[in-house]
């Protein structure tokens, strides 16, 4: 199977790197205890390390983000245990690739030999081709391992799921990070660059390994005669542009933590996201349709101007564009997350919509339905009616209800904002409507 994917990195990269190879390929660990940053699966407490202590693997799926050691791990996991090391890649393979490793697998399973297969980017393969994987997992020919950088909740098989354990790695944090640039300069020499540029360099790496020796290499190969310093070291390299893929969880992460930030009165945090978002790429008018809903959510009458803001942020974000218009939508964030909050309107829409579904088709009262024809009058309808206006303070207290159901009370306003004068208007409302019912 050597030859299978002759252009896949995963499946050619030698053990030992040549002097030649990149960097970050000829960094790479030799044995599981050499990986950085990801100890709390790989250390003697760890599910790896557990499992390599064992002798014995089961399936699983490494979900991480990129640059954080996920095929290093799968690589060495096969040398730990004495099995033979498959490796394909689903950006390049398809159905009849994996018919083959499925059957160099079985060959090999017949010969005493167990089969470690790698499948990097996972979450690419379709449906129907990750149900492939069962029978050869179940049977035992292949112990799967699995490689993501998207939420497998949402990308893999639910069969498939469960019988593989998924285990997650960290993000690399700066002091992996620098870690790894130690070892490049041991390997390479010191790094042309001040201690703050070299900080500078750990932090635009966002947590990957692979990107921050990839930039290293760069950097030993420019020449570079004196330290540069960070503004320097900005101008060399080219900006990492924020990871953020708008269709998939990281979308779904940080509009979530907008939210919450906005729900629990953060401004700051509130605005961090918001910024995380459009630095990234999000589409403005998304994160304004987000703003208003989170205006009727959590805000409510506790402040009813907050819906009006938001929705002035979308009218002066469409007249002024990008980059401009931002500056409203930031205006209206900062004013939902400093708003009174309330979430009774909220409450209200979800019990209000669960009566009407549980009472079905029940008849208003009688004396408060419309009677447009003479027939209707004659029936009934709109029979002792009660002019609210008519009324003494402007308020009849008739009973709105449908015949057989109980009064309701969907919407109890809190004692926050303007909500707490809504509150007092009801009980007025209530007592008028008690003493007049005596």
């Amino acid at each position: 199977m050597a030859d299978l994917f002759a252009e896949d990195p995963v499946q050619q990269a030698p053990d030992l790197a040549a002097e030649d190879a990149p960097l970050a390929d000829r960094l790479r660990p030799r044995a599981l205890d050499e990986v950085i940053g990801q100890e709390h699966l790989t250390g003697p407490e760890g599910a790896i390390g557990r499992m390599v202590a064992a002798g014995r693997l089961s399936s699983m799926i490494l979900w991480g983000p990129p640059g954080t050691g996920k095929t290093s791990i799968a690589r060495l996991l096969a040398d730990s245990v004495g099995m033979r090391y498959e490796a394909v890649s689903a950006v390049f393979s398809g159905v009849a690739d994996l018919k083959k490793a499925f059957a160099a697998a079985e060959k090999a399973r017949e010969a005493g030999q167990k089969t470690l297969l790698f499948v990097d980017e996972i979450h690419r393969f379709n449906r129907a081709q990750q149900d492939g994987f069962l029978p050869f997992v179940e049977r035992g020919t292949v112990t799967l391992v699995g490689a993501t950088t998207e939420n497998p909740s949402f990308e893999l098989n639910a069969a498939l799921l469960s019988r593989a354990q998924v285990l997650i790695l960290h993000r690399l944090d700066a002091e992996a990070l620098g870690n790894l640039l130690d070892r490049a300069e041991e390997l390479e020499g010191p790094l042309p660059l001040t201690p703050e540029a070299r900080d500078a360099l750990i932090a635009s790496a966002d947590g990957d390994g692979r990107f921050l020796l990839n930039q290293a290499e760069t950097l030993y190969a420019a020449k570079i005669e004196r330290p540069l310093g960070p503004a320097e070291l900005g101008q060399f390299l080219q900006r990492r542009v924020a990871v953020y893929d708008k269709d998939r969880e990281g979308h779904y992460n940080l509009i979530s933590a907008l939210h919450k930030a906005v729900r629990g009165s953060d401004p700051q945090a509130a605005l961090y996201y918001m910024a995380r978002m459009l630095v990234a790429g999000e589409e403005p008018l998304f994160v304004a349709r987000r703003l208003v809903r989170m205006a009727v959510e959590d805000i409510g009458l506790a402040d009813p101007q907050a819906l009006p803001q938001c929705l002035a942020a979308k009218e002066a974000y469409q007249f002024l564009g990008s980059p401009e218009g931002e500056l409203a939508l930031v205006q209206a964030c900062l004013y939902l997350a400093t708003a009174p909050k309330s979430n009774a309107a909220y409450k209200a829409q979800k019990a209000a919509w669960k009566s009407a579904r549980d009472t079905g088709s029940l008849m208003p009262p009688m004396n408060i339905v419309n009677a447009p024809t003479k027939l209707m009058k004659d029936v009934g309808y709109g029979e002792g009616y009660t002019y609210d206006h008519d009324a003494e303070d402007g308020f009849s207290g008739d009973n709105y209800w449908p015949e057989g159901m109980q009064e309701q009370t969907y919407y109890k306003p809190v004692e926050r904002g303007f909500e707490r004068k809504v509150r007092e208007r009801i009980d007025y409302w209530n007592r008028l409507r008690r003493e007049r019912g005596d």
